[in-house]
C-alpha cells in the first residue's frame, strides 16, 4: 500500500521509475470499488456471517515486512528502484525482536476495534509465514519463526476476527509486468497465488477475513501499459485489459470456498466482469452513503502505509470523525498501523488508540450493531439505526439546528449521548434538532431519538 496515494493510484505516479519514459495515469480503482457488482450467489459468504462483521464497525490494518525496515513506506523497493539482491539481504537484519502479536491485540481491544488484518505478503513477495513455494520468507530471514501462526493465535486468544492481507501481485515476476510477452512467468506467479492461499486458508486454522490487493487482469502491465502510435502509453480509464486472461479468478475463489466457506472476501481478486466479492474498499477516502453492497474503508493513521520514520499522525478528533462517517455511511473502517521494524507499534500510536477506545466506551452503543441511515448523510454529518433508535452524529452544525427529513415515525424521547440539552421538533415538513451552542461537542454531538416504530420502516 502506498502513502498518501492508493496503492493504485501510486503505482501509476511510480511508473516511470520501472519503464523509462512511461507516464502512468490510470487508477485501475476509480469508481469500480463503490459499484454493485454482477451477481455470484455461489460464492457469497453466508449472510449472517458478513452481518456480523458489518456490526463489528472498526477493524486494525497491520502492515509490516522487510520494508520496516528501512523506514520509507511499503512501496519502497518499487519507488526507488532498489536491487533486489541487495533488498533480500535485509532478512539477514529481520529480527523481529519487539514482535509481540498479543501486543497487538490488546492495542486493537483498547482500541474498540473487533478485528484485524496483517499482511501475510506484500508486493514485495516477503512471506510472513513459513511458504513451502517459497524461500523468500520469515522463517528464512534472522526472525526464524512463523508470524502470521504467532498472530492468528493471538487475535483467536484476544477474541477478535483472524484478518490476512495477501497480494497476488509480486514485483519480482517480470509475468506481471508483461504478461504477453512473458506468459510462462506470469504462470508461475498465478500458481504461487494459489498455492500460497491454500497454505493460508490450510495451516492456520478458521480465517475470517481475506483481503487481497493487486489481483485481477487489469492490475497486470502496472495496470495498462501498451504500446502503439506514439510509442509506450497507458490504457484509457474505461478500457479494460484485453490480454489473455490469467488469474481465473473464480476458480480461486472457488477453492477458497471449498476450504473456508465463512471467510470473507474483498474486491480485489477480481477481474472484469467476475464475482467482485462481499465488500468493496474505497482506500483513503470514506465510502459513499451505501446500504446494500457493504464496503469498508481502508485508511492511515499516520500518512504510510508501511512504518515511514517520524510520520505525521492524525488528530483523535480526525479519527474519531473518519468512524463516525463510516458508520453512518453505514460502512467499516479498517485503520492502518505499521509497526517498526523490530515489531513494535510506536508508543504514540498505541496512545491514540487507546484514546479513541475510550470514546467508543462511551459512545460505542451507537456505532456497533448499527446501520447506517435511516437518512442519508449529509455535511454535518449522519445517523445511525438499530430498531427503534436512531443516532445523530453532528459533526458540524450549520446552522443552530440540523434539519432531518420527515418520518413516518413518531419521536417518542430524545436524549444526548454527550450530556446536551436536546430540543426536537417534529412536523409534517421533517425534524429540526437544536443543541445550545456551549453544549456541542467539537467532534461529535451524540443524540439518540426513539421512535415509535422500526427506523428501518
Amino acid at each position: 500500500m502506498a502513502t498518501e496515494h492508493s496503492r493504485r493510484g501510486f503505482l501509476m505516479a511510480s511508473a516511470s521509475a520501472a519503464v523509462a519514459g512511461l507516464t502512468m495515469a490510470r487508477d485501475v480503482s476509480a469508481g469500480a470499488q463503490d459499484s454493485a457488482p454482477p451477481a455470484a450467489p455461489a460464492f457469497n459468504v453466508p449472510t449472517p456471517v458478513l452481518e456480523r462483521w458489518r456490526g463489528d464497525r472498526f477493524g486494525m490494518f497491520i502492515h509490516w515486512g522487510l520494508y520496516s525496515l528501512l523506514g520509507r513506506g511499503e512501496w519502497v523497493i518499487f519507488s526507488e528502484q532498489i536491487d533486489y539482491r541487495e533488498y533480500k539481504r535485509l532478512m539477514d537484519r529481520f529480527t523481529a525482536a519487539q514482535f509481540d502479536p498479543d501486543a497487538w491485540a490488546a492495542t486493537a481491544k483498547a482500541a474498540g476495534m473487533k478485528y484485524m488484518v496483517l499482511t501475510s505478503r506484500h508486493h514485495d513477495g516477503f512471506c510472513l509465514w513459513d511458504s513451502k513455494v517459497s524461500d523468500f520468507k520469515c522463517t528464512r530471514s534472522a526472525a526464524r519463526r512463523d508470524l502470521v501462526a504467532e498472530y492468528t493465535r493471538a487475535c483467536r486468544k484476544a477474541g477478535l476476527l483472524v484478518g490476512l492481507y495477501y497480494s497476488p501481485l509480486d514485483w519480482r515476476f517480470p509475468g506481471f509486468f508483461f504478461p504477453g510477452m512473458y506468459r510462462e512467468n506470469a504462470e508461475a506467479l498465478k500458481q504461487q497465488t494459489y498455492d500460497q492461499v491454500r497454505e493460508l486458508l490450510t495451516n492456520y486454522g478458521k480465517i475470517d477475513i481475506l483481503w487481497f490487493d493487486g489481483g485481477g487482469d487489469d492490475w497486470l502491465g502496472l495496470g495498462g501499459l501498451e504500446f502503439g502510435e506514439g510509442g509506450w502509453h497507458t490504457r484509457d480509464r474505461a478500457k479494460h485489459y484485453e490480454g489473455r486472461p490469467l488469474w481465473e479468478a473464480e476458480k480461486l475463489y472457488a477453492m477458497i470456498r471449498e476450504l473456508q466457506p465463512d471467510v470473507i472476501m474483498n474486491d480485489r481478486a477480481a477481474s472484469h466482469g467476475d464475482w467482485q466479492g462481499d465488500f468493496s474498499t474505497p482506500e483513503q477516502r470514506i465510502g459513499a452513503f451505501e446500504t446494500q453492497r457493504p464496503w469498508e474503508s481502508c485508511m492511515t493513521l499516520c500518512t504510510s502505509w508501511g512504518y515511514r520514520t517520524n510520520d505525521t499522525m492524525k488528530s483523535l478528533g480526525t479519527v474519531l470523525q473518519l468512524l463516525v462517517r463510516a458508520a453512518v455511511g453505514d460502512g467499516n473502517l479498517l485503520l492502518n498501523v505499521g509497526p517498526t521494524a523490530a515489531g513494535s507499534i510506536e508508543p504514540r500510536q498505541v496512545q491514540r488508540l487507546k484514546e479513541v477506545g475510550e470514546w467508543l466506551g462511551q459512545y460505542g452503543e451507537s456505532i456497533y450493531g448499527t446501520r447506517g441511515g435511516p437518512f442519508p448523510s449529509a455535511a454535518w454529518g449522519g445517523c445511525t439505526w438499530r430498531g427503534n433508535q436512531v443516532y445523530m452524529h453532528v459533526l458540524d452544525w450549520p446552522e443552530d439546528y440540523v434539519q432531518l427529513p420527515p418520518t413516518p415515525h413518531r419521536i417518542v424521547s430524545s436524549r444526548s449521548l454527550t450530556g446536551s440539552q436536546v430540543k426536537v421538533d417534529q412536523t409534517a415538513e421533517g425534524v429540526r434538532i437544536a443543541v445550545p451552542a456551549p453544549e456541542r461537542q467539537a467532534i461529535d454531538t451524540v443524540i439518540a431519538l426513539e421512535l415509535d416504530g422500526p427506523a428501518s420502516g
